[in-house]
């Protein structure tokens, strides 16, 4: 039967626990890269994408720039993007992460945006009333009410990084994209088969993590779920 015995690694079988029993060292490193790689490119991407919605927001003239260019560097290809970076960073994990900063902005700036807009102009007003100032209305009012829409764009920016970091395998820097890479490369289907499905998983737990995360930080939007309900 597939998957059982040695024998499934010499049948080459797509289903093979003796792959994964073997192998299993290999395919935590990689899934650690993985992990890494894209926790670093989306709280980086965090970092720079919050600034540029503020001054998007701020002066309408930066509107515009901002947006047309994060927009436009997330319609470049992944392969393009990292190929640019390499003669920059060399083969280094810094072009993957560099190109995932890049493509998360987009996501990032716009959700950031969507969300401060959507904080009611009456909760700005009562903090004006009570004597806060821009930064304190920012990080104690505005920022807590868009939190929903932010933590959207985080859960979006998440799984669509674990996914595209597969390809830094052309620079030896792919997680769990390297052994898809290499089995590819040497049609070992139970190397392609586990890292892959490996990929789909991560993805999946990260985005439940994320959510489960966001209704931590929100306790607000369950309670006006069940009252809506009643």
């Amino acid at each position: 039967m597939a998957g059982e015995g040695g024998n499934c690694l010499i049948r080459n079988d797509w289903i093979c626990a003796e792959y994964v029993r073997t192998r299993g060292q290999e395919l935590i490193d990689a899934t650690l890269q993985h992990v890494g790689i894209t926790v670093a490119s989306v709280l980086i991407g965090l970092l720079i994408a919050f600034p540029l919605a503020l001054a998007a927001r701020r002066w309408r003239g930066a509107a515009g720039p901002v947006l047309g260019m994060t927009t436009v560097l997330y319609t470049i290809p992944s392969l393009a993007m990292f190929s640019l970076l390499v003669p920059v960073f060399g083969l280094s994990a810094a072009v993957v992460v560099t190109g995932l900063v890049l493509y998360s902005l987009t996501i990032l700036v716009r959700n950031i945006l969507a969300g401060l807009a959507a904080v009611p102009e009456e909760a700005r007003e009562a903090a004006r009333g009570m004597g806060y100032g821009p930064v304190r209305l920012l990080f104690a009012v505005e920022l807590p009410l868009a939190l929903p829409a932010v933590m959207a764009g985080v859960r979006i920016a998440t799984v669509t990084t674990v996914s595209l970091t597969t390809v830094g395998a052309l620079t030896g820097y792919g997680g769990l994209g390297n052994l898809i890479y290499e089995g590819l490369h040497s049609i070992f289907k139970a190397e392609v088969l586990t890292a892959s499905v490996l990929c789909v998983l991560l993805a999946a737990v990260a985005d439940v993590l994320l959510l489960l995360l966001q209704r931590l930080l929100t306790p607000w939007t369950r309670t006006g779920r069940k009252r809506a309900v009643a």
